[in-house]
């Protein structure tokens, strides 16, 4: 596990980017019927790329799942401005699903995620993969996959950023 301190602003994104897509291909190159759906938005950007890197045609294994009405502290954080409609452009039942996130944390999201996938149906399987893994869980979530473990001071948040050419950057926010 990386502990942070306030000196280190930034992450070699694309680094990490590297080691979870080698660990995603290792691990799902013998399984069938594969799909990958991204949490928006920093999970929807990493599973684009994974998407390209396992082969799979966008079109047909892609999805992209926003938990807003889903998480149960909804009423506590309000509606955010920029809710993006869930596409699930394929059958979830019997699908091998990997679900993408940018940051692992407390596990309401990845809990929000799953209510809203069994909306669509019964997965086979589904698979959890972060780029970091933030430790500090709420619920009892594990990832399947993630390029680091990282410890940051109370008071911060990590914020995944995509370029315009589709890069990525991950810095280090205060929320005070």
């Amino acid at each position: 596990m990386t502990t942070i301190t306030p000196q280190f602003a930034q992450f070699d994104a694309e680094a990490l980017y590297q080691v979870l897509e080698a660990k995603v291909k290792a691990a799902l190159a013998q399984a069938d019927n594969v799909a990958v759906i991204g949490i928006y938005s920093g999970g929807a950007w990493i599973a684009e790329r994974l998407v390209a890197a396992l082969n799979l045609n966008p079109a047909e294994r892609l999805g992209f799942i926003d938990v807003s009405f889903y998480r149960d502290d909804f009423s506590e954080k309000g509606l955010r401005a920029d809710i993006k409609p869930t596409q699930i452009p394929f059958d979830v039942d019997d699908a091998t699903i990997l679900l993408v996130d940018d940051v692992l944390y407390t596990g309401r999201t990845t809990r929000a995620a799953i209510n809203e996938l069994f909306d669509y149906g019964r997965p086979k399987k589904i698979m959890l993969a972060a780029l970091i893994d933030r430790g500090e869980r709420d619920l009892p979530v594990a990832a399947d996959f993630i390029a680091d473990a990282v410890s940051l001071q109370p008071g911060q948040s990590l914020q995944l950023q995509r370029a315009d050419d589709g890069s990525f950057t991950l810095i280090i926010q205060s929320n005070a």
